[in-house]
């Protein structure tokens, strides 16, 4: 059998809590109030995944290792699909409206099309969205 999960929880450092909050609302997402304090925030991202943004101190509560210097080097990009080409360029543009990064070109590949960038805390994010008839199997 095997191994499954249904729900996915990402945990991501962030220097301060209200700007990022406040860039991930430009972009568009949504907060449960539930999982929200002065030391986090739980971005909902869809019903099946989550992140949460954790305070820089916190974060290091739940780790033995430190965080990575995003300046330097990253540990992690954060890929999310989207339901058309339409929809990626949207949600980038909204980010780089409320002060994302550029990361990468767009990258066209003829049956997935993706859009990259920077957060204010330099993690990568990656949106994409893939037309699955035109993978043959």
């Amino acid at each position: 059998m095997a191994l499954t999960s249904d729900k996915i929880f990402v945990n991501l450092p962030v220097k301060d809590l209200n700007k990022s909050v406040a860039f991930f609302k430009a972009v568009g997402y949504e907060f449960n109030p539930q999982f929200t304090d002065e030391n986090a925030t739980c971005m909902v991202i869809s019903d099946k995944i989550y992140a949460m943004l954790l305070v820089e101190d916190y974060f290091k509560s739940f780790t033995k290792s430190g965080i990575s210097d995003t300046s330097t080097g990253n540990e992690v990009i954060v890929a999310l699909s989207a339901e058309s080409r339409a929809q990626v360029d949207e949600i980038v543009d909204r980010a780089f409206a409320a002060g994302a990064q550029h990361y990468n070109d767009p990258a066209d590949h003829g049956f997935m099309y993706t859009r990259s960038f920077k957060d204010p805390d330099g993690h990568l994010w990656e949106f994409m969205h893939m037309d699955e008839s035109a993978i043959q199997g």
